[in-house]
């Protein structure tokens, strides 16, 4: 097999949103299963809408995703030289020539020709006049008038286009830039593409793209259009359905794998597995199990996507990455080793980093606040008995861990004062964490330590009082 070489080729025009991310993902894929080569180029050639900021959204979210590239980034805006080098071979071989059209022109004449029946494409009014360079002047592509061009997808099939509904596309505009249909190909060429991997929305312009490459005799490297995604109305996916830009995920506490997971199995499948890891990902891809209809973006199968990946990192690294988020929520800082052991007791419990990071408050803040209803509940004259003999047991106890705290806890609560051990576990729950929901009551006291347990016991005695 030839060489693979594939590409993702983002405009810098906004943030790196969902469906670009899993082209990306793809091409990526495909150039790592046969250790191949990926290439990131940046098309900034709208010069009025490309940004440095956007530039650097795209890059932050390939990185966040670990989509590494092998050449690049590489800049259409600054390859102008290659592109002249080759509009000169069309202009050289007649396979494209000058226009100065001007805009008011062709739309006269475009209506001109829809009042009259006929389709609204350039009429090649320029074709033949000879005209060199000047001022206003774009180039344009001189396509066949007859004939078919056929596009032989890798996902979709054979494709035909009668040439005859093509358009004279304008290759250079007045301002010396290249279009993008343009670009596009020049850069494939000089940059060895074999595959071609994109959205299917770029079907119609593959065979204006086709008709350039032959014009300039060079081989054609392999088309495979990837259906689109949409949102659960089977629409085309937009900000209703939904965050759409990558990173928007991260902000949201999801984990780049889940995300990496979850955009993979939209329109790829491989038997009936849902869960892979990069590598299994890199062993088993391929675009003969990539579907042929749009993938339905479902947010809660990533949810539960992400819940999963949550329960299976380690708790040191979950302690990274959630940095930024306890940051945010004004926590004061506490140890690495802490905060690892009182992730561990709320990992099977939450399903993003963010809902960690609030999960973590009570742990994080060294006073509690009552959930009202649960305080009126549970923190009566009737526990106080318990809490005194509990906290005289537990200011006694050498090794402070969750077995050693069970016996204590059964000792008195069951042994001594006759009671079920929820009658008091709730409440003490209710005087640790402000809520009748946490994890296991020993879990708590175990990460909280003896000093901290001690404290809102007392705290929750003068409430009573």
């Amino acid at each position: 097999m030839e060489p693979v070489i594939t590409r993702f080729p983002p405009s810098p025009t906004g943030y790196l949103h969902i469906g670009g991310a899993r082209t990306a993902l793809f091409n990526w894929l495909f150039a790592r299963h046969y250790k191949g080569q990926f290439i990131l180029r940046i098309e900034d050639t709208d010069l009025a809408r490309s940004t440095d900021e956007s530039i650097k959204a795209i890059l932050d979210a390939m990185e966040w995703l670990s989509l590494d590239w092998d050449q690049g980034p590489f800049y259409q805006t600054k390859r102008l030289a290659v592109y002249q080098e080759y509009l000169q071979k069309l202009l050289d071989n007649g396979s494209a020539y000058y226009c100065d059209c001007t805009p008011d022109d062709l739309d006269k004449r475009r209506k001109e020709a829809m009042a009259s029946g006929r389709k609204p494409k350039y009429d090649g009014m320029c074709r033949s006049r000879g005209l060199g360079p000047g001022a206003n002047r774009v180039i344009r592509f001189r396509s066949p008038d007859f004939g078919a061009t056929v596009l032989n997808d890798l996902i979709k099939g054979p494709i035909f286009f009668e040439n005859s509904e093509l358009d004279d596309l304008v290759i250079q505009k007045s301002d010396g830039i290249p279009t993008y249909n343009f670009a596009v190909v020049i850069d494939d060429i000089t940059m060895n593409i074999s595959h071609v991997i994109r959205g299917d929305d770029h079907v119609n312009n593959t065979p204006r793209q086709i008709l350039i490459y032959q014009a300039l005799g060079v081989e054609l490297p392999h088309f495979a259009h990837v259906p689109m995604i949409l949102g659960q109305d089977r629409t085309r996916m937009s900000k209703r359905h939904g965050a759409t830009s990558v990173m928007a995920y991260k902000e949201m506490g999801y984990l780049p794998e889940a995300l990496v997971n979850y955009l993979v199995r939209l329109g790829w499948s491989h038997g009936d597995q849902e869960i892979f890891s990069r590598e299994e990902l890199i062993e088993k891809f391929s675009l003969e199990n990539v579907g042929k209809s749009a993938g339905v973006f479902d947010p809660e199968k990533l949810l539960w996507l992400n819940t999963h990946y949550l329960k299976e990192k380690k708790p040191e690294e979950l302690v990274t990455l959630l940095e930024p988020f306890l940051v945010s929520l004004d926590y004061p800082e506490k140890p690495g080793d802490y905060l690892a052991k009182a992730v561990r007791t709320l990992q099977p419990r939450v399903r993003t980093l963010l809902e960690l990071a609030e999960s973590m408050k009570f742990y994080m803040m060294d006073t509690v606040e009552y959930d009202p209803a649960a305080a009126k509940k549970f923190l009566t004259p009737a526990v106080k008995e318990a809490f005194l003999k509990l906290m005289t047991a537990l200011e006694q106890l050498e090794i402070f861990d969750e077995a050693n705290l069970e016996r204590v806890f059964k000792q008195i609560v069951v042994d001594e004062l006759h009671l079920k051990l929820g009658k008091v576990a709730q409440p003490v729950r209710v005087s640790l964490t402000g809520m009748t929901a946490s994890p296991g009551l020993f879990e708590v006291i175990d990460v909280l330590g003896k000093d901290a347990v001690l404290k809102r016991m007392r705290v929750a005695l003068d409430y009573i009082g």
